[in-house]
């Protein structure tokens, strides 16, 4: 899965596969978590979004588990 960067006092990279519907998070302290049955459209608003640490609270976390 490619890894995009992203400017975030909490999360380091984001990737999709559209495919599996997969998408990876690399958070700076926690690691890298993975989530299942993503929508392409959750991941393209994760993608733009000015915060990056709102939208995952609001939109992933404790959603879209594997």
């Amino acid at each position: 899965m490619n890894m995009i960067p992203v400017r975030s006092s909490a999360i380091c990279a984001i990737g999709y596969d559209s495919l599996t519907r997969r998408m990876q998070i690399n958070f700076h302290d926690s690691g890298t978590y993975t989530f299942c049955r993503v929508p392409q459209r959750i991941f393209d608003g994760f993608l733009s979004a000015s915060s990056k640490g709102t939208y995952y609270n609001r939109y992933i976390r404790d959603r879209y588990h594997c």
